[in-house]
């Protein structure tokens, strides 16, 4: 059995060392282009509770530096319970391209953003759907960023997404979220395409179509990744827009019992990828115990594989999130290891715990 806990070690350093020459060599990028003729797009976003964010994301829209004759907004109130309606419908009153619409009911075996989603689509007459939070905020080049990274065959393109605030979980949830961007972003550009990105990304008009939308997906609780699976099977491709001007940034959870109800949901979605990622994830868990049955064999030799491979992943994540036009602390990043071990850990088995699937308010068992 030791020749399984030597491999998996291996295999983390090496998929580190190539990440690090991906990111020098291999990475795609997506240069915005100028050719005169802009097309018409729509901006989608279904809200539910929050009244707190939204003034935040309106007003990021209202620097975009698209052409608001080339541009529409809709909105989806999830059945709010406090201000949200009375905020977008505020927004909308003076803007001839935006309009919020109530879900006045919605079919409990579906997944009710998704069906929020729907619903505004059918308004839109957007060439290109962007979708993002109501929790978010968008970039002045979010639009032609976006744009940019679409040819004939691809059918979606997602952004980044950088988590803000001053607290040290903030710190480490924004390094959780470059890690897992910086993992999707090198599969995909190796031709490898995981999932969508629900707060920062763009389908064409063609790809949504001819993939039944929202309206069709089957029921689960990552929309966007099961939104990306019916695009992918059309034969259309996904890409990454890695850059500055398709940063987005959004709020961090506010507590571990939050983190842990997000990463939950999230593993319902994970548990829906085929097995040969189902493996891949398996074997970044699998990494700790090896590393710990080394630490009890040989302890110098772990001490070094840890260091090495703490350091190989603090420089493949400042390497990523310099492509975004951030920077990392090398001194935070390289403790990385001491957030990624224990939420691994407690994600897994709270996702095994009996209990509901809780998200914006509603529960799902």
């Amino acid at each position: 059995m030791g020749w399984i806990f030597y491999f998996i070690l291996s295999f983390i350093l090496v998929q580190f060392i190539l990440g690090i020459l991906h990111h020098t060599f291999f990475w795609k990028s997506f240069p915005s282009k100028n050719s005169g003729k802009l097309p018409f797009v729509s901006v989608l976003v279904a809200a539910r509770n929050e009244e707190f964010f939204l003034p935040m994301l309106l007003d990021s829209f209202e620097k975009l530096n698209y052409p608001s004759d080339k541009i529409e907004f809709l909105f989806a109130d999830d059945q709010s319970e406090d201000a949200t309606f009375s905020i977008l419908s505020e927004w909308c009153q003076n803007r001839e391209n935006a309009q919020v619409v109530k879900v006045e009911q919605f079919d409990c075996n579906k997944n009710p953003k998704a069906q929020a989603l729907s619903l505004v689509e059918r308004k839109s007459q957007g060439e290109f759907l962007f979708f993002t939070d109501a929790d978010c905020q968008v970039p002045t080049t979010w639009i032609e960023s976006l744009l940019a990274g679409f040819s004939e065959k691809t059918g979606m393109v997602i952004g980044v997404t950088q988590v803000k605030g001053g607290r040290i979980l903030d710190k480490f949830q924004e390094l959780d979220w470059w890690f897992t961007l910086s993992l999707v972003k090198v599969a995909t550009d190796w031709g490898v395409p995981t999932t969508g990105l629900g707060n920062n990304m763009c389908i064409s008009r063609k790809a949504y179509e001819r993939s039944g939308g929202f309206e069709n997906i089957r029921f689960s609780l990552t929309e966007d990744l099961e939104i990306s699976k019916s695009i992918l099977r059309k034969g259309f491709l996904i890409q990454n827009q890695v850059s500055p001007e398709a940063l987005i940034y959004t709020k961090g959870e506010a507590s571990w019992k939050d983190l842990l109800i997000q990463r939950k949901r999230w593993m319902c979605g994970v548990m829906t990828l085929p097995i040969y990622m189902k493996a891949l994830l398996a074997l970044q868990f699998f990494y700790y115990p090896a590393l710990i049955l080394l630490l009890f064999l040989n302890f110098p030799i772990g001490i070094g594989v840890w260091f090495s491979k703490s350091v190989l992943q603090t420089i493949f994540l400042i390497q990523f999130a310099r492509k975004a036009g951030r920077s990392l602390s090398f001194f935070t990043t390289l403790l990385f290891d001491f957030y990624l071990l224990p939420i691994t850990l407690l994600t897994i088995l709270y996702y095994f715990w009996p209990s509901a699937t809780k998200w914006k308010s509603r529960s799902y068992s």
